[in-house]
């Protein structure tokens, strides 16, 4: 005949008391691991970084009419060719897929040593909701060409960067 120990079945109160225990093990674990994601913004301009170049997408400005420039600052800390993809739209309520595309563009811009040069973008935005301002933003994503001559992989899907929404009077 064998004996097998028996598991010893836990109080109500000594289950109740671990509760807290574990949601603040729980909580202080999501907070060490998000801590120093948000403290280092160094960090996150470096992961923009492509080869010494970054590109940002500046808030769109009304001009007269219907018109709009799209603005993309380029800065490289050598000279350097880059290629910048951009994606125009006017913001509707909802998820993103339902705004209304307005165009895109393609660029090719040479840059020279710790230069920052401008792109304009000017677009036509038609009213396109029949009453008030359209509310308009782009995206970007950008590569630099090496100095082996081959180009650097375009900015992933998730990577492109979103300027402001911003409003413009029809």
């Amino acid at each position: 005949m064998s004996i097998t120990p028996t598991k010893k079945a836990r109080s109500s109160r000594a289950k109740i008391a671990l509760v807290p225990f574990l949601s603040l093990g729980l909580f202080a674990g999501s907070m060490a691991v998000a801590g120093p994601a948000q403290a280092n913004n160094d960090h996150d301009r470096d992961r923009d970084r492509i080869h010494g170049c970054t590109a940002t997408p500046e808030d769109p400005r009304d001009l007269r009419g219907n018109r709009v420039d799209f603005r993309i600052e380029v800065e490289c800390n050598d000279d350097r060719v880059v290629q910048i993809r951009q994606l125009r739209y006017e913001d509707e309520r909802g998820p993103r897929r339902s705004d209304d595309f307005l165009g895109h563009s393609f660029f090719t811009v040479k840059v020279h040593e710790d230069e920052e040069k401008t792109v304009h973008s000017v677009d036509h935005v038609r009213n396109l909701d029949r009453r008030g301002a359209e509310e308009v933003y782009h995206l970007i994503s950008f590569r630099v060409k090496k100095d082996d001559g081959h180009w650097s992989d375009w900015s992933h899907w998730s990577d492109w960067k979103q300027s402001k929404i911003v409003e413009v009077d029809r």
